[in-house]
């Protein structure tokens, strides 16, 4: 079975997509965050990727009345929140929020043991390691610092305090609409069987998604494809029955 986990990204309350993380290279979209929830919500859909752009500049979470929107929708799929997560009080107030899941990247990159902290506070149930990559190597801030960390690395720290979500990004791929790096999230799958990966970058299409799922592959972001039309809301229902099946 592969979980498709639909993404929503916010400034200013609004639904954007980044190309490759640029903040120069932004596009809004017109539907409501809160809106997008619920149409994934009618799509079967039941958990959803937020990152909160505006959190990830501040240091701290920026969209949390829009966070609540969105968990207020009846039957939302569950949150997972990314961006400004640099403190055990951030946490606390995107759980208060309605996130059920949050994301760690940067932090748990530079200051290791912190995340353990958090993961044995807050459990690796509701605790997801955030690790974007370039070429191997593990980077952070908006991804505009590589660290001489390699993704394998940064996940050997946490597995022995029980790490089981990891997001990983392919910073190559990220709306760029050329397919994933499947590869890289094969070999991680197999060599950390306890951990489940979600794939995120560069799915195009109905039929990328198909792939990944054929192959085994858990759990998969798409973003773009849904904003740019590649997959329709109908077409995303019919693909989560699909994976949710066999």
């Amino acid at each position: 079975m592969t979980e498709i986990i639909p993404a929503i990204d916010l400034i200013d309350g609004r639904c954007v997509r980044l190309t490759q993380g640029d903040y120069g290279r932004v596009s809004a979209y017109a539907m409501t965050p809160a809106d997008m929830a619920r149409a994934y919500a009618d799509c079967g859909i039941r958990r959803i990727h937020v990152v909160d752009l505006d959190g990830a500049k501040a240091s701290e979470p920026a969209n949390l009345r829009t966070l609540e929107a969105m968990a207020s929708i009846a039957s939302a799929p569950a949150i997972e929140w990314g961006g400004g997560l640099k403190s055990e009080h951030a946490l606390r107030q995107v759980f208060d929020a309605g996130a059920t899941y949050a994301i760690v990247g940067s932090l748990a990159a530079k200051e290791p043991q912190r995340f353990v902290e958090w993961l044995h506070r807050f459990s690796p149930e509701r605790m997801v390691l955030g690790a974007d990559v370039r070429e191997g190597k593990v980077s952070v801030s908006g991804w505009q610092e590589d660290l001489p960390l390699g993704i394998d690395d940064l996940i050997d720290g946490f597995l022995e305090h029980g790490l089981s979500q990891c997001i990983c990004t392919e910073i190559s791929r990220d709306g760029m609409l050329q397919g994933p790096a499947t590869e890289m999230y094969l070999r991680l799958q197999e060599k950390y069987a306890n951990v489940d990966f979600t794939v995120s970058g560069g799915i195009a299409s109905a039929d990328d998604i198909r792939a990944l799922h054929a192959l085994g592959l858990r759990k998969v972001i798409v973003g773009k494809a849904i904003y740019e039309g590649r997959i329709s809301m109908d077409e995303l229902q019919r693909l989560a029955e699909e994976c949710a099946a066999e």
